[in-house]
């Protein structure tokens, strides 16, 4: 597998000569962690729902001294990211800048307190990766997870994957993004050739084995699209909030301390198709502005902004409470039906999958409202060249798309659409971000002794 092959190895001898050249020293050992692409269920991870990602051969990687002083050295391979030192006892992470070294400073953090260290001892390390930046593919994630992999190793501590995957899930919130916990958990639960089906509380992980005769391309639009520093993605996770409240207080359940849209389901005991027929019931499709929502739930303005709403979506002032709750409910219905699929193998399962992500792609865009003009284009592009489904993936306003492609048009696919899209007579899409792959579905984290 991955630490056997020549390819890999040259990397790891590379960085260890740069590691070299950098320190004056060589590494102790080195730590991966892979990149994914969220195949279906959008948007629906920090609603409790199950997601179906897969890790992609891309990942960071990182090369690991222990020093016996106490300060942690940062250095990264590519030179658009700057050197970084601080004292490993005193870590601070500034919201307002998503900087690189707060990612891996977020993934040290988590471990540190987990174990309640006070003081960390010092380490050297030179971070490399091939994760495509703000594309959608979890580069920020794999960070996180790597980092927190290295502190572990560094302390000489045990966890298990699964409690390794909930504290970076929880650690990345350091630097402001409400995720759900997918992209860590796939970083290290994934294994090669095979997808997962991603359960929450608790976390689980189950096989799902994709068709044969189908390849996943991954295409990036060349928008690009930073999680933590775009409110959008905080407003998402504030309207499927306040849909989830609504929705209890209109069924009579105690609404207060309900946060997400799966407890409610829980609580009503129904199935998804039913829930969808209660969001029709219970909201309307024009927006509600936080008057209204007040009046639904029976609070004070003062009470809305202080106990519900976090800091940075205390003014926003319209809600589409209707519209977020369809999407979450709907694609965590398509998730179930994608698995469902997946085992059964019909004759047409690779234009039934097409399908299912097609209608995600449309609710993404219509319901959920986090697609953007190019990634419109490059989808329609995907379909019309071959493609029997085609949907953006990793959260939206940017990034890449994700498309099932039959094995035997692969070549001519990835030909016509670097064509379509990437060859642009006005030449505006730099080459260097110009990603189009085949992936298939890669290992989880790993560390490695030596070069």
């Amino acid at each position: 597998s991955l630490s056997e092959s020549p390819c890999f190895s040259y990397v790891l001898l590379k960085l260890k000569e740069m590691f070299n050249s950098k320190f004056g020293s060589i590494p102790k050992f080195y730590v991966r962690a892979p990149g994914r692409v969220n195949i279906i269920g959008e948007h629906i991870d920090y609603c409790g729902y199950s997601v179906l990602p897969m890790a992609i051969e891309q990942d960071v990687l990182i090369a690991v001294e222990p020093v016996k002083t106490y300060t942690l050295q940062l250095a990264n391979t590519n030179p658009l990211y700057p050197d970084f030192s601080t004292s490993a006892n005193n870590i601070q992470i500034d919201k307002t800048k998503p900087l690189w070294h707060n990612y891996f400073l977020c993934g040290l953090k988590g471990i540190q307190e987990h174990f309640g260290l006070s003081n960390l001892t010092g380490m050297n390390c030179l971070v490399d990766g091939n994760i495509p930046p703000s594309s959608g593919l979890s580069s920020s994630s794999a960070l996180v997870c790597c980092a927190g992999l290295v502190t572990l190793t560094v302390l000489g501590r045990n966890l298990s994957k699964v409690e390794l995957a909930e504290i970076c899930a929880k650690s990345e919130r350091y630097i402001g993004t409400e995720g759900g916990g997918m992209d860590q958990s796939i970083s290290f639960l994934a294994e090669e050739g095979t997808a997962k089906l991603i359960e929450f509380s608790p976390l689980r992980a189950t096989d799902v084995k994709l068709p044969s005769g189908a390849v996943f391309v991954i295409a990036n639009s060349c928008v690009e699209m930073n999680k933590a520093a775009t409110s959008q993605f905080n407003i998402r996770v504030m309207e499927c909030r306040l849909a989830a409240k609504l929705l209890a207080k209109y069924k009579n359940l105690q609404w207060d301390n309900v946060l997400r849209l799966d407890e409610v389901q829980a609580k009503l005991g129904i199935s998804l198709e039913e829930m969808l027929l209660v969001t029709e019931d219970a909201l309307h499709p024009e927006p509600y502005n936080p008057e209204e929502i007040c009046r639904c739930l029976g609070i004070s303005l003062e009470e809305l902004r202080t106990q519900i709403l976090s800091p940075n979506t205390q003014d926003v002032l319209i809600f589409k409470l209707y519209q977020r709750a369809k999407h979450v409910y709907s694609e965590a219905a398509r998730v179930l039906q994608f698995k469902k699929i997946c085992e059964e193998a019909p004759e047409n399962m690779v234009q039934l999958l097409g399908e299912l992500m097609n209608q995600s792609h449309m609710s993404c865009r219509d319901m959920y409202e986090c697609s953007c003009p190019e990634l419109d284009q490059l989808v329609d592009i995907c379909r019309k060249l071959g493609a029997q489904g085609s949907r953006l993936t990793g959260a939206g306003w940017g990034g890449c798309a994700v498309s099932i492609v039959p094995a035997d048009k692969l070549p001519g696919f990835l030909a016509n659409v670097h064509k379509a899209y990437y060859q642009r007579s006005d030449g505006s899409l730099a080459p260097e971000k110009q990603s189009l792959f085949a992936t298939k579905p890669g290992g989880g984290a790993l560390v490695f002794l030596e070069a």
